[in-house]
């Protein structure tokens, strides 16, 4: 997705590389995967650098976490993308189960095949008792990666 207009901010700080990055002709690249209906409704999809590629195919992450969530007793869910030799990126998520639910990773993977196409099913599934997350709350999903991704020849953000 682009924008631009009176609204989007200058740059950032002290930061001149990167705002260069994201800024072409005036439009800045905000790092969402989007699409647009018929009507001209835009609907953000994902963020691209959370987006997997699981054997040639693109995977939302916030999709799975939607079908994730749906399942009683799931309190939080981060879906990543973690190496594959034969699909490139598997779908990983980790799942925080609510105080006394009962979850464990088949049940996620089934309730997700109800929902979801089956190349978007987790392939694996961690439960945790909390997710990393930065100040203002977001789930840090760089720190989730980056054990599966360390010495990694390819990596994502």
């Amino acid at each position: 997705m682009l924008v631009r207009g009176p609204h989007v901010m200058l740059g950032y700080w002290k930061r001149p590389e990167e705002t260069a990055a994201a800024f072409r002709d005036g439009w800045l690249r905000t790092g969402d995967a989007a699409r647009m209906d018929a009507d001209g409704y835009i609907t953000v999809v994902d963020r691209l650098k959370d987006m997997i590629i699981s054997g040639g195919e693109n995977v939302y992450s916030a999709e799975v976490e939607n079908a994730i969530c749906s399942l009683p007793g799931v309190a939080a869910c981060a879906v990543i993308g973690i190496p594959s030799r034969q699909w490139g990126e598997a779908v990983h998520a980790v799942v925080v189960p609510q105080p006394g639910a009962k979850i464990d990773a088949e049940a996620v993977r089934a309730h997700c095949r109800g929902l979801i196409a089956g190349y978007k099913v987790p392939k694996s599934v961690e439960l945790r008792d909390a997710l990393p997350l930065s100040r203002v709350g977001k789930v840090l999903k760089s720190e989730l990666r980056e054990p599966f991704w360390h010495g990694q020849a390819k990596g994502v953000a």
